[in-house]
């Protein structure tokens, strides 16, 4: 016969190891539960979005500046030379002026005054300007004072008739030409041409003809 204590020993033990893994088993079955829990839960979500790449075309505009050089100004300064005055070629009127000089240019001719003549011969006196040789030329007869017997005789042949002649910017000087082409008289000067074609004088001479 076996004791009430010993019959039941080994049932208890079994029980107790079955128990201890039921428990374990209970407890594995746990965090498996657990696990799975943890594993279902949604993990962070990587949220990939994809925006469109935008693309900004920008335009730049360039701006040249371009300074412009300093510009430097010249200012050539002429000073004009001093203007000559040409007179045309051309017969000149005989102002008492003009008659006061050849007088006195005739007389100094002579020797004498000028108060020794009374003027100049009517329709024989001629005055003008040639622009050629910038000189002044006049032919005239002296008429001789009444009171100058000197004066009266400085008037025959060859004093019968004055050339006068003066450079711009000097005085008369006068020769006798009363003569002049007649024989071998010649003339103390030449005559320009244009002198000529105003004075109406023939080619080559000095004086009126006749």
């Amino acid at each position: 016969m076996v004791a009430a204590g010993s019959q039941y020993a080994p049932w208890t033990a079994t029980r107790r190891d079955d128990a201890v893994r039921l428990r374990r088993m209970l407890a594995l079955a746990a965090v498996g539960i657990s696990l799975a829990g943890c594993s279902s839960t949604a993990s962070p979500s990587t949220t990939s979005s994809s925006s469109p790449a935008s693309t900004t075309s920008t335009t730049s505009t360039t701006v040249t500046s371009t300074t412009a050089a300093p510009t430097t100004s010249t200012t050539t300064s002429t000073t004009a030379a001093p203007t000559t005055t040409t007179l045309p070629t051309e017969d000149l009127p005989l102002t008492k002026s003009v008659i006061a000089q050849l007088l006195r240019a005739g007389a100094a001719l002579n020797g004498l005054k000028a108060s020794d003549y009374t003027g100049l011969a009517a329709g024989s006196t001629y005055y003008a300007y040639d622009s050629t040789t910038m000189t002044y030329w006049a032919g005239a007869a002296l008429v001789p004072s009444p009171k100058s017997q000197r004066a009266q005789v400085s008037v025959q042949d060859d004093g019968s008739y004055l050339l006068f002649i003066r450079p711009a910017g000097k005085a008369w000087t006068a020769d006798d030409v009363g003569l002049a082409g007649i024989g071998a008289t010649k003339c103390p000067a030449v005559v320009p041409t244009a002198i000529l074609a105003l004075f109406h004088w023939a080619a080559g001479t000095c004086r009126p003809s006749g």
